[in-house]
């Protein structure tokens, strides 16, 4: 068993975890919602914790409840009684508001926020059951059971991207004594005592489908082209894998090969494609054999960053493993260097992936991406960040004609039509999107909700035809894309 952590230990991190998070949140109400409501939410679950531990309440339990708020917000004071009721009467995991409208806000905007804070939220769990220096296998299924919880509403809700591959069962102090490690089943699933265990099921052998064949450099060069917009990444991309191409020439003939960083900075506005191009250049590597694999592994630093002591660099090389062979794409990269805390957990990453750059020079690629002013300040936060990454490949946004194509081949990869008139519609709706752009335009993204928006009202619409055809099916019209909210007209009035 570890030493069990201060309470001025567990406030400093819960604080830090907690603040770092809602400062990322660009939604104004979602903020304020987070604001207000998490840290009563989170000491609920500090309760349920406990309870699922069933050591029973201690003093120290007392002083790690009263530790679990943020700068600005009311310090709790519980007490001894208080607290052994509140475990003890603990109702059971419900569902935040604030965290619906994190999920409202991920679908207006085509954000990930509501997802990044599932991984927050288990971080903090797992930090509420170390009060005694361990995390038990009961605690650790009550806060698998909440995190997914979460993770469903948000595959219910069609919040974009997968359960956090966060295994809360690395945290667990694993029994010595040979009594088995419960499989995180709810209690009342658990078999009756003296049951007899099943025999485990012998699974008929299944065949495996055959690999798909592994796309070639010209086939990979195509999609590169087919790419909307991007001339000047386009052609950074090329020159890139130009120059990759004749160092290994170069090398096979003998000759001296100066040593290249391959390492990139992608510099630019969300929705700009910097994850597509990132995916194309894996196994663009691959194909002419830098990288093993040619996979990418996409983090943020939720996906990195731990919420206690010695835990980030466990969950830092956990995704570098994963990568290996392949890319680490770090979106959001800016948000590892918190310069207001020269003790942030952000900086035990960052010192993990430089040293994983140097011990895996030859067979790992980091791409690290964000806005193009935040991303200059990451870069020079650390010598060795300035020292890998001299490479920068800068995302313009897209303009009302690209914005309109992006459109175009959305509706044809889909199988839906545009009439002439739908058509013109729709490329002056994203001319007056593009005039009329700020710092809360997504690109591409704000592209998808047009048109996931248009796909939903023209099902609306088709579903109340006694017989559509064919071209019902697939036809969008102007009523479809609902441009009233773009005209200007109504805008000014």
């Amino acid at each position: 068993m570890s030493q069990p952590m201060t309470p001025a230990a567990v406030h400093k991190q819960y604080d830090e975890g907690m603040t770092a998070f809602r400062r990322q949140l660009g939604d104004g109400g979602a903020r304020i919602a987070f604001a207000r409501e998490s840290d009563g939410f989170m000491r609920e679950c500090a309760c349920g914790v406990w309870r699922a531990d069933q050591a029973g309440v201690t003093p120290l339990h007392v002083e790690f409840y009263n530790a679990i708020y943020t700068k600005g917000s009311p310090v709790p004071t519980a007490l001894y009684w208080e607290l052994g009721s509140a475990v003890q009467d603990y109702p059971g995991f419900v569902l935040p508001g604030f965290f619906r409208r994190l999920v409202q806000a991920d679908l207006e905007h085509g954000t990930r926020a509501s997802r990044r804070f599932v991984d927050t939220f288990t971080l903090m769990l797992l930090l509420f059951a170390a009060v005694d220096g361990k995390v038990s296998e009961s605690e650790a299924g009550f806060v698998n059971r909440c995190a997914d919880s979460l993770s469903r509403f948000c595959d219910q809700s069609g919040v974009p991207g997968a359960k956090s591959p966060l295994d809360v069962n690395d945290f667990v102090a694993r029994k010595t004594d040979g009594e088995p490690i419960p499989t995180g089943r709810p209690e009342d699933e658990a078999p009756s005592p003296g049951a007899a265990s099943p025999a485990p099921a012998v699974e008929p052998k299944r065949e495996e489908p055959p690999a798909p064949p592994e796309e070639t450099l010209e086939e990979l060069l195509a999609q590169l082209d087919e790419l909307c917009g991007l001339e000047k990444v386009k052609a950074d991309v090329k020159s890139l894998i130009n120059l990759v191409k004749v160092r290994k020439l170069r090398g096979e003939a003998g000759l001296p090969v100066p040593p290249m960083s391959l390492h990139l900075v992608f510099m630019g506005n969300p929705g700009t494609g910097k994850t597509t191009v990132a995916r194309l250049l894996a196994k663009l590597y691959h194909a002419i054999g830098v990288l093993s694999k040619g996979q990418l592994i996409e983090v943020d630093r939720s996906g990195l960053v731990a919420g206690f002591v010695g835990q980030t660099a466990l969950k830092t090389q956990e995704a570098v493993n994963r990568a290996l062979g392949g890319v680490l794409f770090i979106d959001e990269a800016y948000a590892l260097a918190n310069q207001d805390s020269p003790n942030d957990f952000g900086r035990e990453a960052i010192e993990v992936i430089l040293k994983a750059m140097e011990d895996h020079r030859d067979d790992l690629i980091v791409i690290v991406a964000g806005y193009t002013d935040l991303m200059g300040n990451f870069i020079h936060s650390n010598p060795g960040l300035e020292s890998r990454f001299n490479k920068y490949f800068y995302f313009e946004d897209y303009d009302g004609a690209q914005l309109a194509a992006i459109f175009r081949s959305m509706c044809k990869k889909n199988g839906y039509s545009l009439d002439e008139s739908t058509d013109r519609a729709a490329a002056e709706a994203f001319q007056v999107m593009y005039d009329r752009r700020d710092e809360n335009f997504g690109n591409a993204r704000d592209v998808r909700n047009v048109f996931e928006n248009a796909v939903a009202r023209q099902a609306d619409r088709v579903a109340a035809m006694p017989s559509p055809t064919r071209e019902d099916l697939m036809a969008l019209t102007v009523e479809d894309l609902d441009l009233e909210e773009e005209s200007p007209e109504k805008s000014e009035g």
